[in-house]
This record gives C-alpha cells, sequence and structure tokens, in this order.
C-alpha cells in the first residue's frame, strides 16, 4: 500500500510511540521496554482506545515487538475505567506479571510484564485523564445500519468514520453474527465510493474449484462449462468496494493471486491473456484468528499484511451493555412490530441471554415474537437450522388467506420445528412485501429491512443458516 494510503490512518488503531525528549505529557499509561531487543521503546496507552492494545510479533499489533520468543499476538492490554486488564492470548511462552504466570490480570500501574525475552514496566503517566470528545463513547445511536449505544460498541464509532473517509484495505474480526458485512456496507455507504457497487465475495459460499473463476472471471471456453464470457467479482467492484467475506476460508493456491491483483490493481481471467485495470477498495472480514492461520502456515504473511492496513474488531453483543434493549427495540419498529415495543418480560428476559449468535441472533428472536407473540419467545440455545424442517410443506404461494399458524398446529409438529416453520413462512412473506415495495430493488429492500443484501438473498431462497 502507498505511503499516503498509511497515513490516512495515522493513529487510527494503533498505540502511540512516545518520544521522551519531546516533553509532552501524555495521559493515561506508558509501557517502557526495560529489557529485550526493543529496550528504551516507550508507548502510550490512553484510555477510550476502540479495541484492546495486542502485543506481539505481528504487524499489526499495536505494540509490536522485535523479540523472537514472543508469539505474533501475545497478550492484550485493555485500559478499564479502574483497572488495566491484560490478557494472554494462547501465547507459546506465556505471559508474566511481576514474575507470576497469568492467563487474565488486573493491573492498576507500577507492575512488570514479561514476555518472552522482554520486561515490559507499566506505569501511570497522568491520573488525570481527558473526557472523550462529543464524537467519542458514545457519539450517537450508530454508524450507517450499524445500530449501538453502548461504550463498548460506541467507542468504535470515530474508527468507522475514519475508515470510511480514507480508501484503505480493511480486515473486520469478530464472531460470527457481530454485524461484519454489515458495517463493511456502512463504510462504503459513507465513502467517496458510495455511488459505486458492493459487491460480496463469500469464501464459504463458492467450491474451491471455482474461486478463481469467480473473484477474477472466465473467459468462454476456458474450462468446462464456461459457456460464455464472464466478468469476475473484481470486474464487477470496479468503482465501488469488494468485501471478501470469511476470508479466513480463503484456499491458500489462491491467495498469492489475490495478493497479485491488489498489488498491482489488475485482474487476468481464468483463461485469459490481457491484465483488465481495476479500480476496487477492498475490505475483508473474518471469524478466525488470522495471525494464528499465519503461524500454522493457513494464510499468508504478506496478504494479511496488505489486508490489515486498517483494522477493527467487532464485540460480541454479550459485550455490548445496553445494546441488547437498544437492538430490540431497534428491529421491533423495522419489522413492523406493534406501537409500544417488545413486551417488558420478553424484554427482560432478552437482557439476560448470553446470545452466542450475536446480533444476528437477536434480530431472529424479535421476528419470532412480532410473528408468534408468547409461541415465539425462544432464547438463545433454542434455534434450530432450517434444514431441519425441510419435510415441512413450503409456505402458501396461492391467493387465499391461509392461518399459517392453524395450519402448523394441525401438523402436530414438535414446538421447535413447528415454530420455525411459521418463522420462515413470515420471512417469505415479509421479503416479498419488502421487494414488492421497493420495486425488486434488492439494495433498497435491504437498506429498509436494515440487514444485508446478501441475509436478503439468503432469506429470499430459502436458505438460511439457523441463528
Amino acid at each position: 500500500m502507498d505511503e499516503h494510503d498509511l497515513a490516512d490512518l495515522d493513529a487510527g488503531a494503533t498505540a502511540v510511540q512516545v518520544d521522551s525528549r519531546s516533553g509532552a505529557r501524555p495521559q493515561g499509561f506508558v509501557l517502557t521496554v526495560a529489557e529485550g531487543p526493543d529496550r528504551g521503546a516507550s508507548f502510550e496507552l490512553v484510555p477510550h482506545h476502540p479495541s484492546p492494545y495486542l502485543i506481539g510479533q505481528s504487524p499489526s499489533c499495536d505494540v509490536r515487538l522485535a523479540d523472537r520468543h514472543a508469539s505474533r499476538r501475545h497478550a492484550s492490554i485493555e485500559i478499564a475505567p479502574n483497572r488495566i486488564v491484560v490478557t494472554d492470548l494462547d501465547s507459546t511462552n506465556g505471559t508474566f506479571i511481576d514474575g507470576v504466570a497469568i492467563g487474565t490480570a488486573y493491573l492498576r500501574g507500577d507492575e512488570t510484564i514479561r514476555i518472552g525475552a522482554t520486561t515490559l514496566r507499566l506505569a501511570r503517566r497522568s491520573m488525570e485523564v481527558a473526557p472523550p470528545s462529543s464524537h467519542g463513547a458514545l457519539p450517537g445511536r450508530g454508524f450507517g445500519r450499524v445500530v449501538g449505544t453502548s461504550r463498548e460498541l460506541g467507542r468504535l464509532y470515530p474508527l468507522f468514520q475514519r475508515l470510511a473517509a480514507s480508501d484503505v484495505p480493511v480486515v473486520i474480526e469478530g464472531e460470527t453474527g457481530t454485524g461484519k458485512e454489515i458495517l463493511a456496507e456502512s463504510i462504503h455507504e459513507a465513502s467517496a465510493r458510495s455511488g459505486g457497487p458492493f459487491v460480496v465475495f463469500d469464501c464459504t459460499a463458492i467450491p474451491a474449484t471455482l474461486m478463481e473463476a469467480e473473484l477474477f472471471g472466465h473467459e468462454k471456453g476456458s474450462f468446462t462449462g464456461a459457456t460464455a464470457t464472464r466478468k469476475g467479482l473484481f470486474e464487477q467492484a470496479h468503482g465501488g468496494t469488494l468485501l471478501i467475506d470469511e476470508i479466513g476460508d480463503l484456499e491458500l493456491a489462491l491467495q498469492p493471486k489475490l495478493l497479485r491483483a491488489i498489488e498491482r490493481k489488475e485482474v487476468r481471467r481464468v483463461g485469459g491473456t490481457e491484465p483488465i485495470r481495476v479500480d476496487v477498495r477492498l475490505l475483508a472480514a473474518t471469524r478466525r484468528d488470522l495471525d494464528k492461520a499465519v503461524q500454522e502456515g493457513r494464510f499468508r504473511d504478506d496478504l494479511y499484511h496488505r489486508l490489515a492496513v486498517g483494522r477493527v474488531e467487532l464485540p460480541p453483543l454479550s459485550k455490548r451493555k445496553g445494546d441488547v434493549a437498544t437492538l430490540a427495540h431497534h428491529f421491533w419498529k423495522d419489522l413492523g412490530g406493534a406501537p409500544g415495543g417488545p413486551p417488558a418480560d420478553m424484554l427482560a428476559r432478552w437482557e439476560r441471554a448470553q446470545w452466542p449468535g450475536n446480533v444476528r441472533q437477536l434480530r431472529n428472536a424479535v421476528a419470532r415474537w412480532i410473528a408468534l407473540g408468547e409461541l415465539g419467545e425462544g432464547l438463545p440455545g433454542e434455534e434450530l437450522e432450517a434444514g431441519r424442517v425441510a419435510d415441512a410443506p413450503p409456505p402458501s404461494s396461492s391467493g387465499q388467506q391461509v392461518d399459517i399458524i392453524e395450519q402448523v398446529i394441525a401438523q402436530r409438529l414438535p414446538l421447535p420445528l413447528a415454530r420455525l416453520r411459521v418463522v420462515q413462512d413470515f420471512e417469505a412473506r415479509y421479503i416479498a412485501s419488502v421487494l414488492a415495495e421497493h420495486g425488486g430493488n434488492v439494495a433498497k429492500a435491504a437498506q429498509a429491512s436494515g440487514i444485508a443484501r446478501r441475509y436478503l438473498q439468503i432469506l429470499r431462497s430459502g436458505k438460511r443458516r439457523g441463528g
């Protein structure tokens, strides 16, 4: 990536290296290397940082060490309101606080952290920490279609805005269902490329043998079944944004070709001889730990460095305090729930739940309640995959008014299957209605529904994954 691209993010998601001669008075804490290859280096750790500081050898780490005994992502440090949280990230050689091996430890300053052959000294620099600016911890209810007022998510909004204003590649990390694709689309819509296409390539949905042709296109006759020339997703995304979803599952053999396309800004179709210039911003999403994949040889180091110019980690819903209620009300309104919002007792149960499927699972729960009322009050762990009800008859497509609940009850299905059968019917009718309202325009229908375009297509095809 060009130097001016790197400058677009300046200190957006990294620790600030401190020049001890500058006389500046940083706030928060300072981490100084007392022993090891990086001896003398110092890093400022400030409150309200968008994500925990990462320590290790990886270029993606905020505190990067040259110590070969340190793991790529060795440990993390989070500056909480009244303490510092240090967590070992399953490192090879362990993390030690004042000589004691730890998994997670809570510090207050003036401790030593041992990582490999490196000793880091943590010290307070100022007890007076400036409060976040008006665009800091709680800047509003969301960014684009990313919704939430929690401090855990709110402190990321300024970073989202900076990423949208730049044109650098970005890796979006997070558990399944945290909204990685929604964030990617929101970054696109807030960027200078918003007038261009937003194209998604899902590495888990394409057979390995077809991945190259899907990304780069193919010429007629280049392989069996190639009956016509076809543009690949890079060409389709020209002038806009290409999201490579679940990039941690990208075939290893295809990775150098993707790297070459990014570096040269050109692609060559399968069976073609001429390079084709493309102007595409690349975003990548993953539920996997790419640093670990690099370490294990499953992901190319040079490709990761190209992609992770910007990096953001979306927190799971269980760590977003207060966002369950905010999101429940948001989904309730978007899905056409009755005035007044979700019932108080149901909302209280949702707020106590852990939501392993994150935001996507909460949205499904709200949709079930709107469709079924008390019959749809299932909590996390009660959902079944759509494939489990394959024997159930499809939603009625006739012009007659059918009471779907009575129809399902008559089938004498077990309650979980009956519940999901009704939800499927509701989803099919909802998607058909919203598409009709917007003249079949998938992008506008998805935006009105509060979901990503690809997920709308999944619901439309009836091949929804559970939770």
